[in-house]
Formats: structure tokens, C-alpha cells, sequence
């Protein structure tokens, strides 16, 4: 009898098994990532109970737990927690005593990656200041709103980007009441104090834990700046229920305490903030820091400090395919690599050359309430609604007439969903649990963000500003930005897929598709700015031969323009406005350009004679 019960059993499991490979081939898959999901939120509740309520607080208890634990190496220095707890503590006690500033002041950083970057922002925290991280590539006249808009008290410039800031910059400051601290010795006037050097006449000791103390996990941590792709740069507010939630996704990865994490994106960015440092404080784990990410010395780097995980943004991972291939190319301990903005192709290539490291794609944003991640490493995908999402997110994907720049919606002023295959406009409830933090001092700017009345009277969603799309599997794939994607022909071209196709031409080493505008057409027509490879030349028979094969009519780009470096932004993203507003004009543009010539069937030079004719309609495109 028990034979056959266990024999029955048995089957059962064996059925069930099968059937779930079948026809839920990401159960499992599934399962554990909404387990993990479960258990981060479940920590972060622990915390709280704990009173770690703040990325700070969550640093403090690590210091506290394994304080010569390495935490970063840079350089080949080695910091230990306790050594940047006790050096943050000589910033905190240099600021207590010479700052004239008070609990809730917003001080904002504009410092080069490195140890005294995550010192300040540390030493800052520990006296409950709001911190600005600021971009350093940013001219005076953003940084001037950067500081406005958050309402900066006080600027602290790292040695690295003094040489960058103009005596105006500084004056102008000084005269709108906002103190400013060099990481130098010297000082140019009376007015402007120097940090080094009180560093020294300061204790190593804390400052007293009730200025660091959070009384609510929604109060505002910090300030990350996007872009400022389309204007100045907009300041999201970080609170610190986010700075912890971010901080969990790498263990979500699966990562443990022994990885040894490299961090070579600009810690005033997001990525490498919280989900890097962050990221290291969260898991006990060793941040390997960069100054500055380098293709040539990756590999080395990682093989020289036993690196098992590293973020990436854009285009870095194609510049690391770029590299001439070596025999050690696959000799390295790295198992995960999180970031977003891989493209099929280089994702692809990257596995076959550097072998079976685990990529998890991400989607996100500085601002967004909410993101995907990608934890079946499914080649393309940004992310998975799988069969466990609706219970950790809610979004939706929703029909959008990129011709009209709008959602499409019916008689009653009510969104449509768009269906599986298509794309759609990404966008997220925004919830109790899943808030809009907006940004600071741009209202206008935060209620852009947000659609309201979407499906039902009261409803408020997140527009994301991306077109995704869902497969009938559930995998969501990028489309393109909205306003990237252009109209032509009357059909809508999404720039991505179509440098995806150029990219795969040998002697193509980067490509930024985008579309400009012609008068008395409709619409904007593709062009293409190329980077080619080392020691090849462009070959605009093949490259038109290519994209006649695998692009329709409408998306094949009737313009080439050849560049030495291709314009992106500091987090690897390229630039495509300045570009789209530059055209197609030879008296203008210096560098070669190229003309889709039917009769020819390739792409010849742009001359002016052939650029006239363009414009007067004599060529039709």
C-alpha cells in the first residue's frame, strides 16, 4: 500500500515537473525571483524594527559587525569599513564644527570618483544633511541651476574639478549665501574654506547618532540629477526607503558578502551610488572603485583584484568587445554583470568572447517608482512580467501615436492597453508602496510626469517617456525613447532596432541612429552616425546591400555621417539631439557624409551639388 502511494506520488511530482516545462518553462525561474522580491521587502521591514532606516544606518551596523573587513580598493589602496567610518566621521566633525549648518541642510557634491566622494557623502549623512550629487561635466551655468533647484546651503569641490570651475562660478555663489569647501589646501579667498586641512585638527570620533536619525523612511536622502538631455538637468529626490531598496538588488542576483564588486561608472550617478556602494554596504561585500572606466585595463583589473561582479550603462560592454582579443579574454572570476542598455548584438558577442558570465539587464530610471529586471538572462529582454509580477509591480504597457507625440485613447478620454507585440508607452501605478518622489523645486516639472484619470476615474500612473514591448512569453524588450522614434513614410522607425541592424556590419565599430528633418517632406528620415573600426573603411555598397535586406524601405537610413568619436553622455548613452539639430548639411559638418544613391545601390559621398538637389526635390527620397 505505501509502495503505491509513494509510486503515485512519485508520478504526480514527475507530471507536474513536465507539465510546468512545458507549458511554464519560467516557473521556477519565477518563483525564486519573486521569493527574493518577497524577502527584500521582508528586510527592509526587519531593518526599520531594527532602526536601520537609512543607507548610514545600514553602513554603521556593517562597521559595527566586521570593521576590518575590506570595503573599497582604489588604486591598490585598501579601506577597510572602519577606515571610511572614521574618516567620515572627521567630515562630519569638520563640518559640525565649521560648517554653520544644521540638520535637513542640502550640501551638494561635485567630486571625481574616489575614496574622499564616499567620505564626504558619508560624513554629510551622519549630520542629517540632504546630499546633491552633482555631474561633473556640467558647465557653471547648470551647475548655478543644479544648486538653485535643490536649494544647496553649501558646496563641497572635489581637487579633481577645481581646475574645471571658473572664479565667477564661485563668486557668484558666495553672493547668493552658499558656503564653498575645497578638497585642497589653498584657498583663492578668505570666503572660500578648504577641508583638508581641518580634517587634520578634528577627532575621528562620531558625531552624536540623533543627527543622523530619520523619523520618516520617506524623507529625502538625496538629490541625482538626470540627464538634462532635453534642458537643465532635474533633480529626483531619493528618499531613504529607496537608497535601501536599491541597495538589495545586486543580492537579488544573487550575489553573497565574498564578491568583490567593480565599480568604474561615476558615483554621481545612480548606478554606481546606490546600486554599487550601496550595493557592497548591503551585502558586507569589496568595491573595487575606478576613477574612470578604461577598456584596455578592465580585464586587467579584474583578474588583478579577483573581481566577481561589475556594473555596466550603455555602451560600455561594446567597448569592451572593441578591444583586440587576447587568450586570456575568458581567464577572470566575474559571474554577474548588472546594468542596463545592452544591445542583443554586443550581449551576444560579449558571452561568446568573454564566456558565461551572468547579465542582468535592467529597467529603470533615476526618478521611476518602479523597475524590471531581466533574472532569466534572456539575451534582448529588459525584463520579465512573469506569472508572479502582478504581485510586485503594477504597470502597463499603453497605445501611443508616436506620430502625434500622445496616447491614444477612446470616446470616453480613456487609455488603451497595447497588445502583445507592439509597442506600447511604459507606465507604473503610482501607490502607497510604489510613490512618485518628483523633483526638487520643479513642480511643473513632477506633475508632467504623471497621467491621471488613465483607465478609471482617481487613477494615477508614472509615464516613463519609453515605448516597450511585451513578448506573448511575458519579456519586455526596449523599443526606443519617445521622441527617438521618428515617423517617415508614414511608418514609425524606432532608432534602435535599426542601429542593431547596422551594428552588425564588420567594419561598423559604434552607430547612433536618429532622424532629421527635410523641407517640404513630412515626418524626419533616418541617419546614421558611424564610428568605424580600427584599420577598416567604410563601404557603402555593402552597407547598402545590408540594410536593403534586412530593413523595410521606410527604415533604411538615406543618410551617413563618419565620425572619429562618437558623442555620448558620462553614463555611456548617446547623444542624439545635438546630432538631429546638425542634419545632413556638407557646409556645415566637417566629417564625411553619405548618400543612399538608388541607381548605384550605394551609399556615395554627400556632395553640395547632390545636397541641393535633395532640398529642391530633384532627388526624391
Amino acid at each position: 500500500m505505501l509502495c503505491t502511494w509513494l509510486s503515485t506520488v512519485a508520478g504526480g511530482i514527475v507530471v507536474l515537473c513536465v507539465s510546468l516545462k512545458i507549458f511554464l518553462p519560467y516557473f521556477w525561474e519565477d518563483l525564486i525571483y519573486f521569493l527574493r522580491r518577497k524577502r527584500s521587502k521582508a528586510t527592509v521591514k526587519k531593518w526599520a524594527k531594527n532602526g536601520i532606516v537609512s543607507l548610514i544606518d545600514l553602513f554603521m551596523q556593517r562597521v559595527e559587525k566586521n570593521p576590518h573587513k575590506p570595503f573599497l580598493n582604489y588604486e591598490g589602496t585598501v579601506y577597510t569599513y572602519q577606515d571610511v567610518d572614521r574618516r567620515s566621521n572627521r567630515v562630519a566633525q569638520a563640518f559640525l564644527h565649521y560648517g554653520n549648518l544644521k540638520k535637513g541642510d542640502t550640501v551638494a557634491l561635485l567630486m571625481g570618483n574616489g575614496p574622499d566622494f564616499i567620505h564626504v557623502w558619508f560624513g554629510l549623512a551622519k549630520l542629517g544633511f540632504v546630499v546633491a550629487f552633482l555631474n561633473i561635466n556640467i558647465h557653471s551655468r547648470s551647475l548655478l541651476h543644479c544648486i538653485n533647484t535643490c536649494s544647496a546651503k553649501a558646496l563641497v569641490i572635489g581637487e579633481d574639478c577645481l581646475g574645471s570651475i571658473e572664479k565667477e562660478f564661485i563668486l557668484n555663489l558666495l553672493e547668493n549665501n552658499v558656503a564653498v569647501w575645497l578638497m585642497s589646501t589653498s584657498s583663492p579667498s578668505q570666503h572660500v574654506h578648504t577641508l583638508p586641512d581641518k580634517l587634520d585638527k578634528v577627532s575621528e570620533n562620531p558625531v552624536p547618532s540623533h543627527l543622523r536619525a530619520v523619523t520618516d523612511t520617506r524623507n529625502t536622502a538625496l538629490y541625482i540629477f538626470t540627464s538634462g538631455s532635453t534642458g537643465f538637468p532635474k533633480a529626483a529626490i531619493i528618499t531613504h526607503l529607496r537608497t535601501l531598496v536599491v541597495s538589495l538588488v545586486f543580492a537579488q542576483c544573487g550575489a553573497v558578502s565574498q564578491d568583490v564588486m567593480y565599480v568604474t561608472l561615476p558615483l554621481y550617478h545612480i548606478s554606481a551610488s546606490l546600486l554599487g556602494i550601496g550595493g557592497c554596504i548591503q551585502l558586507g561585500a569589496t568595491c573595487v572603485l575606478k576613477k574612470k572606466f578604461s577598456a584596455r585595463q578592465f580585464w586587467n583589473d579584474c583578474r588583478k583584484y579577483n573581481v566577481t561582479m561589475f556594473l555596466y550603462i550603455g555602451e560600455l560592454c561594446r567597448y569592451l568587445c572593441n578591444q583586440a582579443c587576447k587568450e586570456e579574454d575568458r581567464v577572470h572570476e566575474v559571474r554577474i554583470a548588472l546594468g542596463n542598455g545592452i544591445r542583443p548584438s554586443v550581449w551576444k558577442e560579449f558571452l561568446m568572447r568573454f564566456g558565461p558570465i551572468k547579465i542582468f539587464e535592467f529597467y529603470g530610471s533615476t526618478e521611476g517608482n518602479l523597475s524590471f529586471l531581466n533574472y532569466t538572462n534572456k539575451i534582448g529582454a529588459v525584463g520579465r512580467a512573469g506569472i508572479f509580477s502582478k504581485f510586485l509591480h503594477s504597470f502597463e504597457l499603453l497605445k501611443y501615436d508616436i506620430w502625434k507625440q500622445e496616447l491614444i485613447k477612446d470616446e470616453n478620454g480613456r487609455c488603451n492597453k497595447a497588445p502583445i507585440g507592439k509597442p506600447g508607452l511604459l507606465v507604473f501605478r503610482v501607490t502607497e508602496d510604489a510613490p512618485f518622489s518628483g523633483y526638487a523645486g520643479n513642480k511643473e516639472a513632477s506633475e508632467k510626469k504623471l497621467l491621471r484619470n488613465v483607465f478609471v476615474e482617481g487613477d494615477v500612473y508614472l509615464d516613463t517617456g519609453d515605448l516597450l514591448v511585451m513578448d506573448e512569453d511575458g519579456f519586455l524588450y526596449f523599443s526606443d525613447r519617445v521622441g527617438d522614434t521618428f515617423r517617415w513614410k508614414g511608418e514609425n522607425v524606432a532608432t534602435s532596432e535599426v542601429a542593431e541592424i547596422i551594428g552588425m556590419m564588420d567594419f561598423v565599430q559604434e552607430v547612433n541612429v536618429y532622424g532629421v528633418s527635410i523641407k517640404n517632406y513630412e515626418g524626419r528620415t533616418g541617419m546614421a552616425a558611424i564610428v568605424l573600426k580600427r584599420y577598416h573603411t567604410f563601404n557603402g555598397e555593402r552597407l547598402y546591400k545590408h540594410v536593403e535586406d534586412f530593413l523595410p524601405s521606410y527604415a533604411q537610413p538615406r543618410f551617413v555621417r563618419i565620425m572619429d568619436v562618437m558623442q555620448i553622455t558620462a553614463t555611456f548613452k548617446h547623444q542624439k539631439i545635438h546630432l538631429a539639430n546638425e542634419g545632413f548639411n556638407p557646409e556645415i559638418i566637417s566629417e564625411p557624409l553619405y548618400f543612399m544613391y538608388e541607381p548605384s545601390h550605394s551609399y556615395i559621398p554627400l556632395t553640395r551639388e547632390i545636397y541641393q538637389k535633395v532640398l529642391s526635390g530633384e532627388i526624391r527620397l
